[in-house]
């Protein structure tokens, strides 16, 4: 799977944990930033990410900062993307099986190694579902193109 990657300074350590891991499980893995623990803004990062993502470039995106929050926040103003903000494998299966979410946020300072490598592998060996899900995420599509005018 190709797979683009992102954070913020706060999240830089955990993505360079991600993206191993990632590249380790036989993923192409594409970085778009943060490259030091330097102050960055989370705004710039998620938005080229997800951009990237709704494009099609990339199959599904990645992004960390401190807690998670506010990648997939700014995420999500990109009409397409389905940000969801995991904090444990319970929520990145669902992310996965019921919300077709294609960009995994995770907390660089929240997580550790054991619990990122945990979601990661959740996340990405779960399957969308489909079903009575579509007609919600019809919904949010609506919802999306209403007020992106």
């Amino acid at each position: 799977m190709k797979i683009v990657i992102g954070s913020d300074h706060g999240g830089f350590s955990g993505k360079e944990f991600c993206k191993k891991w990632l590249q380790k499980a036989g993923h192409e893995v594409a970085d778009f930033g943060c490259y030091s623990t330097d102050p960055v803004d989370y705004p710039d990062i998620a938005q080229l990410v997800a951009e990237a993502v709704v494009r099609r470039e990339y199959d599904k995106g990645v992004l960390l900062d401190g807690f998670s929050g506010a990648v997939c926040l700014a995420a999500n103003k990109v009409p397409g993307a389905r940000a969801v903000a995991a904090y444990n494998s319970v929520s990145a299966r669902f992310a996965a099986a019921h919300d077709d979410c294609n960009i995994l946020c995770l907390g660089g300072k929240t997580h550790g190694e054991v619990a990122l490598a945990e979601m990661l592998q959740v996340f990405f060996s779960t399957q969308y579902e489909g079903g009575r899900h579509d007609g919600r995420l019809a919904k949010i599509t609506a919802i999306e193109r209403k007020y992106s005018r």
